[in-house]
């Protein structure tokens, strides 16, 4: 992946937190049962994305809440948007020794042009490729994100539009607009209303 020139040490983002709790018993037991389905690690992590994509619902495809952020609620209740889902993916990889992280993407809500809001997604490191995106969104017709190192096969790829980008760096942990966002909306809808937002460059968080 492109990375804006930042190569971060994957051994910094190994680390459980507020938002990446899997050092809650359902998190861990999710993470070793998924563990059984590989392996080797690359397999471990295929199986991880796998089951965020096709096991979570994305909230603003099923229409329903609630608003999640952390891993350990986003398993709980079954449902998130993009950022919510990326915490459980890097909390379940995490929590089996992968390195992961948080990346985002500035894209266009509809027609090119403003309004622009941010997309979550992850970077996970394997050892045979470094630093790979993955994009555990959930897949729905016009959208296909595979894990299929070394290619990239993501849910959106900013396009013309000057305002979308790929934000550059690998967060270990999430934006705090996105988690403003989530914490202070008590329906999907209200996160509908208010995506967040941010202009790339603005507050990079790495872990280097």
């Amino acid at each position: 992946m492109d990375n804006a020139g930042l190569h971060p040490d994957p051994r910094d983002y190994l680390g459980a937190s507020r938002y990446i709790d899997f050092g809650y018993p359902e998190v861990r037991a999710t993470a070793r049962r998924l563990a059984t389905r590989g392996g080797s690690k690359q397999d471990i992590a295929r199986a991880c994305f796998e089951f965020v994509r096709d096991e979570i619902a994305h909230s603003a495809d099923v229409r329903r809440g609630p608003v999640t952020c952390s891993a350990s609620s986003v398993l709980r209740n079954g449902v998130g948007f993009c950022y919510a889902k990326s915490h459980l993916l890097a909390a379940l990889l995490r929590a089996n020794g992968i390195p992961a992280g948080l990346c985002y993407q500035r894209l266009a809500t509809g027609d090119p042009g403003a309004p622009y809001c941010l997309h979550g997604l992850n970077a996970v490191w394997l050892d045979d490729f470094g630093w790979y995106r993955i994009d555990p969104r959930g897949n729905k017709p016009g959208v296909d994100a595979r894990f299929d190192p070394p290619r990239e096969a993501l849910a959106f790829t900013p396009g013309d539009d000057p305002g979308e980008a790929d934000l550059p760096g690998i967060w270990v942990e999430p934006l705090p607009v996105v988690v403003e966002v989530l914490a202070r909306s008590a329906s999907f809808e209200e996160v509908l209303a208010g995506l967040p937002d941010q202009a790339p460059g603005h507050g990079v968080n790495t872990a280097d």
